[in-house]
């Protein structure tokens, strides 16, 4: 554990990015199996435990300190897991626990013992091994690695393609054993062949202006950008999986999609598309609808009756078990309109169909269908170039999207929040909100969206001064502020929203402007949103 506490701290101050995969490509050639697996899983998320929850902490870390003494502490250092180690009595003497014990106590131990246990292990463990350890439990490690940055320092280690480790990863599970065993050259590459897994998705990048500038629309194919989610279904032998961009399996929450794939045998292969909900009308609706079927483990029928689910496919990267993906995309897709009309007509609605490819003649006309998009359930245009290949990541020059104008607002800050990682010491994570009147005629706040990027490092630091100097309440980490300064906010749209105190939701809020000079008093209202949202959002 210890080992592996030393990682993370490692991690979490070395910015540069080839400096991390340096840490973790030495790790990986010095820890011990199981404990290498584990820690990669922990670094990919890919680590299903039973997380102690923060009253437990609290209740253990209370129960051996002054409470008074850890308040105080917890609200200047603003991460429980880092005022909980800090403040733990010194370490036992008895030697610490191997990672890969704690997350093999953790996967059989019943859920009432978790805390007696939490707490031995604390005892035997010095301040960065509690760290670490509590951030084990509680889920999140947040020491600047990607799942993605994870892959690419485990393939320098194994001197492969880290595409190669994407194609096999999800068909492995923690610790890893076999992957580690062709990789250390002891066996063959593993096999999932006759598995319906995962593929590394090709990414499209924001068209800049030369690019714009410089396209010839005749070698590009143009669809609609869709305002759902990118998921991935893959399907061998009746046995049909649904998979999230990241590659997690999300079967389970969307059965009125998998179930009628498997049952009338739709797919044989691997497609890829977008994740929608019908509306009323059998059209998509907007995302904040399929936002109700997001994140669930399983679904009720009343949810799969209000919101039913559907996958647009815009491209085929197996057929059986022939893959497509060195075919251009144009040969690619011929083969997804071939698919379609061998599709039986008896699901109606259907749970897949197809993304229309566009036609527009000239830049002047494609810019016009772009800024259509307002108000129509589109986030904007795809440009794929007809002859590429598809390969995974976010290859330059061959996939382009063209994302509708941002929409901004000027808001006024309402509650800070510590950030993590480096910013643990800095108010970061900023709650606004909007004006509305009460039935008196007085304007209060209600918010509207949360935001913690678009500042300098400059301005982080200006910001938290104004913070604590402005401050009126506290809730924990979190504090409430006077309404005195303003933001330009902008986002892609907003939506009804029946989880927030306002009644709407901004879909990826960021801050554009700090308006030192502007009044709060003179920052837009509630009401402006609401005339987004009925033109369309």
């Amino acid at each position: 554990m210890q080992h592996f506490a030393g990682l993370l701290n490692n991690l979490l101050y070395t910015p540069q990015r080839n400096g991390k995969l340096a840490l973790i490509g030495a790790y990986l050639r010095h820890a011990p199996d199981p404990d290498r697996g584990y820690a990669l899983a922990a670094l990919t998320g890919e680590l299903s435990l039973k997380h102690a929850k923060a009253a437990a902490i609290r209740r253990l870390i209370e129960a051996r300190t002054d409470p008074e003494l850890f308040r105080l502490s917890y609200d200047f250092v603003g991460d429980l897991a880092e005022t909980a180690a800090l403040l733990w009595p010194t370490a036992s003497g008895a030697p610490p626990p191997r990672l890969s014990e704690v997350i093999e106590t953790l996967q059989t131990l019943p859920r009432t013992q978790i805390e007696d246990q939490l707490a031995t292990w604390l005892d035997r463990l010095d301040a960065d091994g509690r760290w670490a350890l509590l951030k084990l439990l509680t889920g999140g490690l947040r020491v600047g690695v990607s799942a993605r940055l994870a892959k690419i320092a485990l393939a320098h280690y194994g001197q492969v393609g880290a595409d190669e480790i994407e194609e096999i990863w999800h068909g492995l599970e923690p610790p890893y054993t076999p992957l580690f065993a062709w990789l250390n050259g002891q066996a063959g590459r593993p096999d999932f062949s006759d598995l319906p897994v995962f593929r590394p998705l090709m990414l499209a990048n924001p068209i800049e202006a030369r690019e714009l500038a410089a396209l010839n629309i005749e070698d590009y194919a143009i669809e609609w950008k869709w305002d759902g989610i990118r998921v991935q279904i893959a399907a061998k032998a009746g046995d049909v999986r649904l998979y999230s961009r990241s590659g997690d399996d999300i079967s389970k929450a969307f059965p009125d999609i998998v179930e009628p794939i498997a049952d009338h045998r739709l797919l044989n292969g691997v497609a890829d598309g977008e994740l929608l909900v019908r509306g009323d009308a059998g059209a998509p609706a907007g995302f904040n609808d399929l936002q109700q079927r997001l994140n669930r483990k399983t679904v009720s029928k009343a949810m799969l009756k209000r919101f039913p689910a559907f996958v647009r496919l815009y491209d085929l990267l197996f057929a059986g078990d022939v893959d497509l993906r060195t075919l251009p995309f144009i040969e690619r897709r011929q083969q997804l309109d071939t698919l379609f009309t061998r599709l039986p007509a008896a699901l109606n609605p259907p749970v897949i169909d197809r993304s229309d490819l566009l036609e527009p003649a000239s830049l002047v006309e494609l810019d016009g269908l772009r800024r259509s998009c307002r108000g129509d359930l589109k986030e904007g245009l795809m440009l794929k170039r007809k002859a590429s290949r598809y390969q995974a990541g976010r290859p330059r020059g061959d996939w382009f999207k063209w994302k509708r104008d941002p929409l901004n607002l000027d808001c006024v800050l309402m509650y800070a929040q510590r950030g993590h990682g480096k910013r643990s010491s800095f108010y970061s994570d900023y709650t606004f909100g909007a004006w509305q009147p009460d039935d008196q005629g007085h304007a209060r706040l209600v918010p509207v969206g949360k935001a913690y990027s678009g500042f300098t490092d400059a301005e982080l630091v200006k910001l938290d001064r104004w913070i604590r100097a402005n401050t009126t309440n506290r809730f924990g980490p979190v504090r409430e502020v006077s309404p005195g300064l303003v933001f330009e906010v902008g986002f892609d749209s907003v939506h009804r929203s029946s989880r927030h105190k306002s009644g709407v939701a901004m879909r990826f809020p960021r801050i554009l402007r700090i308006r030192w000079d502007k009044r709060p008093d003179e920052a837009d209202q509630l009401a402006t949103l609401a005339k987004l949202i009925a033109h369309g959002g």
